[in-house]
């Protein structure tokens, strides 16, 4: 009974992967992930950062991400973004991604501190299929198999020291991975509306309310709404909610100034509260000053 109620959660799980990317409550933090206009525009600083994110917790074969980025500028106006995801979910009967992707925007300024950039996205996605080791690996149905798949993305970022609002699909080619003659993972193409205003409340705190919409062909329209604080451009307090499926506190600290950690946790929501007692998500940033030119951005952007 247990290993029949274990595969319809992976179904089911599977189900859920096809309507969306894999979502992060911190997403602010690198959203070069599903915009490839994004820039973090501060010439001679590379950004490095990796997040992970355990779902569900307490739910078996729940859903595990971590995600290690790059953000380098190459010049004034071109900026490099790499990512690569590993996305797993089940244990036994397992779904894992392997995902591949480098990002380049190139930037015009509209006007006096405003500025457009446009980019692109070429990767690869490696989906893996395992039953090795379950009780149902001999039956056709859950055969092992693999793909590989390319992506190619597009987005448009616009920008002002104290806002932002782009417009993306990060994977403009639909794919899906069959089993036996069946289709048992379906990626669409995704589009995602984002926006942020930083407001100065002082000279000692700042508040961003901020939003991403997700939308996708056959399912529902989603978003998540936040609002962070940063005091002192060191000490960050946050609260989100995920439109029908969960609310977040979000905290994070600025240990030097080249230096961040931030932790993020989701309560559910939706009835699967019932069965996990929430979500954890880490995240580390670092940026390398490679040009010595960190005193020009004393106070880095707030997002």
């Amino acid at each position: 009974m247990k290993i029949k109620i274990f595969i319809v959660f992976i179904i089911c799980g599977l189900s859920a992967y096809a309507q969306q990317e894999p979502q992060y409550t911190q997403y602010m933090y690198n959203m070069s992930l599903v915009n490839p206009g994004y820039m973090i525009n501060e010439p001679s600083i590379i950004q490095v950062g990796s997040l992970y994110r355990t779902q569900w917790v307490g739910i078996d074969g729940a859903p595990k991400t971590a995600n290690l980025f790059a953000n380098v500028p190459l010049s004034e106006k071109i900026e490099l973004g790499v990512n690569y995801l590993n996305d797993n979910i089940g244990g036994n009967i397992n779904l894992s991604e392997n995902v591949f992707n480098i990002n380049a925007a190139y930037k015009i300024n509209v006007k006096k501190d405003l500025n457009l950039s446009f980019g692109i996205k070429m990767g690869f996605d490696h989906i893996n299929f395992s039953s090795l080791g379950s009780n149902v690996s001999g039956d056709p149905l859950f055969e092992n198999t693999n793909k590989t798949v390319i992506n190619i993305g597009a987005g448009a970022f616009l920008f002002h020291n104290n806002y932002y609002v782009g417009l993306s699909s990060p994977n403009l080619i639909p794919s899906d991975l069959n089993v036996n003659s069946g289709v048992l993972y379906k990626d669409k193409p995704h589009a995602f509306l984002i926006g942020g205003y930083v407001f100065d409340v002082n000279s000692e705190l700042k508040l961003k309310p901020s939003t991403v919409i997700k939308y996708v062909t056959g399912a529902p329209l989603s978003f998540d709404v936040s609002a962070n604080a940063l005091y002192l451009d060191t000490f960050e307090l946050g609260v989100s909610y995920r439109y029908q499926d969960a609310v977040s506190g979000l905290a994070g600290i600025n240990i030097t100034p080249n230096l961040k950690v931030g932790y993020a946790y989701d309560f559910n929501t939706s009835q699967l509260n019932n069965y996990n007692s929430g979500s954890h998500e880490f995240i580390l940033l670092y940026r390398f000053d490679v040009l010595g030119l960190s005193k020009k951005y004393s106070s880095p952007r707030f997002y």
